[in-house]
């Protein structure tokens, strides 16, 4: 038996914004689950405007009262087509139909998905879907709105978009928000962060004391946003420097009023090697359709032609719905192009003489949601699954697993004998990646692999890639987290539109920031940074090719 909480005492105010945060397993889904009955406490209790959780008379009250935003869309989604699902909420309180057709209109207007209102849920992007499910719980008006990891599979753009959305919501309609995240920067404007760590509240405040706590903030697993980081890294330079700055702005301002040289010069961009490599997976000019051949048939990508070259790190970036997961789901044959081919280690994948199945042992593919990828009861018997069919010995298959799941950061000993279904969305994550581990792909590819962990979690992982990287082998990832991609990848990709819009470095890459933007993408924090202070004349235009944030540390603390 596991107490997923321990004696938790917390209060939200009426129109308060309040965001949880805590590592992967500490908690914070079960609490939130608890806030509209979804959950029942085993002791205490808790009350929703006035009624009692155990008070069966009252859960449609408490139901309608706080709505509940899921980590993963799946979950929630329950219609065959999008408007149908949007106006499932409000159709089950009973309201007139023309109410019913206007909150649907206005809550796919919000979340701008108006234009897939005919489509059917299940072939929409990860990103998409979740859209869908913050429409439909809008779409019923409730007082208080839980979202819980709800921005984890969206683009940067469209992440601020949810973000100000329930801001909005907060300010001018008076609903409370309680969110829970692993974004730090999604917490800045908040009234209020509880961090959970082993079931309990350990640190409660207003942002600017917490993210300051950097101490306290390691101790739980956390980190400051990368812009206090920054902050903080300046103010061990100058002790004048404020190390209590939140956004971008202000810690330009701070820049500015201690900047103390002139603009210093820079080298230009590293240049992708031109240098003839290896490439294991190539696409020549491919094309997927999905529902092909029926009045709703969608052109998902055309035209794709790139290149994954051995022993890279290659990251693929792109809005959501851009295409990107469609285009790694043929990097090992688990579906085929219409159009044009790919070569995988020189097999084409359209050729029916291919064998698929060598091909998957050889390119290890992570879900973007990592529950589609589990099935069996308990971790160990999951991650052991891909050993066992390839006829190893049992102490080979209890080492693979071992190995595994210490790159990712599982104990061997705590988790194998835990039930995958009762893991949190960031440990379903950790099993599905030590499952592809185990198998020991000469390729991995990965679809937003760190959505869903801790920033310790997310840095552990990263780190121990890099380490798998550095012996030999092939990284493709697709993250729409750019300080990610920043630090890790050699070369990039920027899909749109369901076509490759552009190739190179991430100097060259990062450095395009209003191109990027205009495609629903954001620079790295470190970028724009570097833009603002280039824009103000403090540095030169080259600084925009710094995207790395010890590089910038070096940079900037020469500077003040």
């Amino acid at each position: 038996m596991v107490q997923a909480l321990k004696g938790v005492d917390l209060t939200v105010e009426p129109g308060e914004y309040v965001v949880i945060l805590g590592h992967n397993g500490s908690g914070k889904s079960t609490l939130a689950k608890h806030l509209n009955a979804l959950l029942v406490p085993t002791e205490g209790d808790v009350w929703v405007n006035g009624w009692n959780t155990r008070d069966r008379d009252h859960l449609q009250d408490i139901r309608s009262t706080v709505g509940m935003v899921f980590q993963s869309p799946d979950n929630q989604i329950v219609a065959t087509v999008v408007e149908e699902d949007v106006a499932f909420g409000p159709e089950n309180m009973g309201l007139p139909h023309e109410e019913i057709v206007q909150r649907v209109n206005w809550a796919l207007d919000v979340v701008e998905m108006s234009e897939f209102r005919y489509r059917p849920p299940h072939r929409l992007s990860g990103g998409q879907k979740q859209r869908v499910a913050i429409a439909g719980m809008l779409a019923m008006r409730p007082q208080v709105l839980v979202l819980d990891e709800s921005t984890a599979m969206l683009d940067p753009i469209g992440r601020q978009e949810v973000l100000e959305l329930a801001h909005r919501l907060n300010r001018e309609e008076g609903v409370t928000i309680v969110a829970i995240t692993h974004f730090m920067e999604e917490a800045v404007e908040a009234d209020r962060i509880v961090i959970m760590a082993d079931g309990r509240i350990q640190l409660e405040g207003i942002p600017r004391e917490i993210f300051t706590q950097t101490e306290a903030l390691q101790a739980l697993h956390m980190e400051p946003p990368l812009v206090t980081r920054l902050a903080l890294a300046m103010r061990q330079t100058n002790p004048q420097f404020p190390g209590d700055l939140l956004t971008l702005d202000e810690l330009i301002t701070a820049l500015k009023a201690h900047w103390r040289v002139p603009a210093p010069v820079l080298p230009d961009a590293r240049k992708a090697d031109s240098s003839p490599q290896e490439a294991i997976i190539r696409y020549e000019d491919v094309g997927r359709y999905y529902m092909r051949g029926t009045p709703l048939q969608v052109k998902a990508i055309e035209h794709v032609n790139m290149h994954v070259t051995r022993g890279e790190i290659l990251g693929v970036i792109g809005h959501t719905g851009s295409g990107k997961s469609t285009i790694i789901q043929h990097a090992n044959a688990l579906i085929r192009p219409h159009e044009g081919r790919v070569l995988v280690f020189g097999e084409d994948t359209r050729d029916e003489k291919t064998n698929a199945r060598a091909l998957r042992r050889r390119v290890g593919l992570v879900f973007q949601q990592p529950e589609r990828q589990l099935f069996e009861r308990f971790v160990g018997d999951d991650v052991a699954f891909g050993p066992r069919n390839l006829g190893l010995s049992r102490e080979e298959v209890r080492e693979r697993v071992r190995r595994a799941m210490a790159v990712v950061g599982l104990g061997f000993d705590e988790f194998k004998d835990r039930m995958t279904f009762s893991l949190s969305g960031g440990e379903m994550r950790r099993v599905a990646l030590a499952g592809i581990l185990s198998l020991e792909p000469e390729v991995l590819v990965l679809d937003e692999p760190t959505a869903g962990l801790d920033p310790e979690g997310r840095a552990q992982l990263l780190e121990r890639l890099l380490s798998w990287r550095e012996q030999g082998e092939t990284l493709v990832m697709v993250s729409h987290n750019m300080d990610n991609l920043a630090e890790l990848a050699d070369r990039l990709y920027v899909i749109a539109r369901g076509t490759v819009l552009a190739e190179g470095t991430p100097e060259e890459i990062f450095a395009q920031v209003e191109r990027l933007q205009e495609e629903g993408l954001n620079a790295p924090v470190v970028t724009q940074v570097m833009q603002s202070l280039a824009n103000e004349g403090l540095l030169p235009p080259e600084a925009t090719h710094i995207h790395r944030f010890d590089e910038a540390v070096h940079l900037l603390r020469g500077m003040i």
